[in-house]
């Protein structure tokens, strides 16, 4: 066993680089404004009532100003105050939110799905009024990104999950799910109903994102919520990456002197019944953190290790198909593909995965499972372990701190005991050390949070929540939006 501390990766922003997206965007402003193509009015669209759409207006002027850092905090870099999302501070740019772009619900509508009794019939009830507000917006106003607000008086009614202050930042789920449980074979023959999953992709057609925020974000106090300083930066961060689809706030610090990389993730979801074969997907991303969503052809569980697997041919099809985007988007076949997958390889896959990057003349392969560990370590005087500490347990198996104590924020953030991922090396040309250093960077390219100790890699962490959404798809839907910013 050998211990190796990887130093927090570096990100690059429009003039300079910082470790943190916050201190980076502050001081040296969004990393597109290094293209001459970007633009810095994005024009904002809203589906609520009267009372939250005017909510939204009051909201989004205050964040187009200077909010101060959270009062006596004892962490000030993990507090720190927001600069305000106008044309002359970080962002460099400012949202348009006029008179023609809000369209609101009726309390009437909304009283008549409260008395709906059934769930399912409830939540697909608010998705149609959200849907039909959504459709007129997309297809009859100038918007670039659509806010979904959701009244007090519904929220309730139609979600089951807890949400602290927006939908769009969840607390990450477990990634090694992907095994089938005496609670997935006895689970309920209901259809999920999910309100967030469902509209995202009944409106996925009209080609707008949408961000989703409780009514109760408005408020500037409220307990349990974040300070008002970090909602506003994850809030306006968020809806600048949907807007601007096409540019990052900001990238990781790539070497020139080696190949360029493509980072992809592979994972698996159930249907909506948790009854039907599991179907896999795939997000790749270049450098620049953009990425391409592709809908698999469903698998079946192996007899032996009840996981789900790809056959050969599926493998194949599925990272040709990936490899061919990435050539149309960047012009060029990548010199390096680094392949996350959520469960073991098998013979089939790789076999399948190899015949792909050899067609498409990919130099070089790591081809990696990352998933939770069982393993806890703690810091003498029971201290968690420092994000970035890494364990080689031998040479193809790791241990991987992603959460944990972080130095830069000095303290640890998350309310549990951290787990480390487990990283196993299947087959790779590059380092251990290279392959983990690589994963702590990926964590750090989630633009719906820019607190920067995010658990799962982006690879793994889109190709989940991809899953979510996608599972609310049929086959007889359009094409899946390819962008990351429909699904988050």
């Amino acid at each position: 066993m050998k211990f190796h501390f990887i130093d927090e990766p570096e990100l690059e922003f429009g003039s300079g680089k910082h470790i943190c997206p916050r201190a980076g965007i502050t001081d040296y402003g969004v990393y597109d404004t290094r293209l001459s193509d970007r633009r810095d009015k994005l024009f904002v669209g809203a589906v609520g009532t009267n009372e939250t759409l005017d909510k939204l207006g009051e909201w989004l002027e205050r964040r187009s100003q200077y909010i101060p850092a959270k009062p006596d905090a004892a962490q000030p870099n993990l507090f720190p105050a927001f600069p305000g999302f106008n044309l002359e501070t970080g962002f460099k740019a400012q949202f348009e939110y006029g008179s023609r772009t809000p369209r609101p619900l009726k309390n009437a509508v909304i009283e008549k799905i409260l008395q709906i009794e059934d769930w399912n019939k409830r939540v697909e009830a608010a998705v149609n009024m959200y849907h039909e507000q959504i459709k007129f917006l997309a297809q009859n106003r100038t918007v670039d990104v659509i806010v979904c607000i959701i009244p007090d008086i519904l929220y309730d009614s139609i979600s089951m999950e807890k949400e602290i202050v927006l939908e769009e930042t969840l607390e990450e789920k477990p990634v090694n799910d992907d095994v089938e449980t005496e609670e997935d074979e006895e689970a309920d023959d209901a259809l999920e109903s999910n309100f967030r999953r469902a509209l995202k992709a009944k409106t996925m057609q009209f080609a707008v994102p949408l961000q989703l925020i409780r009514e109760i974000s408005f408020e500037p106090i409220v307990k349990e919520q974040q300070d008002e300083a970090t909602k506003a930066w994850n809030f306006c961060t968020a809806l600048y990456y949907k807007a601007n689809r096409q540019t990052v706030p900001w990238k990781l610090v790539t070497n020139l002197n080696k190949p360029s990389a493509c980072f992809v993730g592979i994972s698996f979801y159930r249907s909506r019944d948790k009854k039907t074969l599991n179907t896999s997907l795939a997000q790749v991303f270049d450098e620049l953190g953009n990425g391409v969503i592709l809908r698999g052809t469903p698998v079946e569980l192996d007899k032996d290790d009840r996981r789900p697997h790809l056959s050969e041919d599926q493998a194949y099809q599925l990272l040709k198909k990936a490899l061919s985007e990435y050539r149309v988007a960047m012009n060029n076949v990548p010199g390096r593909l680094v392949l996350h997958k959520s469960s073991n390889f098998n013979g089939a896959e790789l076999s399948g995965f190899k015949l792909a990057t050899t067609e498409m003349q990919v130099q070089s392969v790591d081809f990696l499972t990352v998933m939770d560990s069982d393993f806890r370590l703690f810091r003498k005087g029971i201290y968690p372990p420092y994000r970035g500490s890494h364990v080689e347990l031998d040479r193809k198996t790791h241990l991987l701190y992603t959460r944990g104590s972080v130095k830069y924020y000095r303290t640890q953030t998350s309310l549990y005991i951290p787990q480390p991922l487990e990283v196993r090396i299947v087959e790779s040309d590059e380092s251990a050390n290279t392959l983990c250093s690589e994963i702590l960077g990926l964590t750090k390219m989630n633009w719906n949070n820019t607190q920067f100790d995010g658990k799962y890699p982006i690879t793994i962490g889109c190709s989940r929540r991809v899953g979510e959404v996608m599972k609310y798809l049929t086959e007889k839907d359009p094409e899946p939006q390819i962008s990351y910013s429909f699904y988050m």
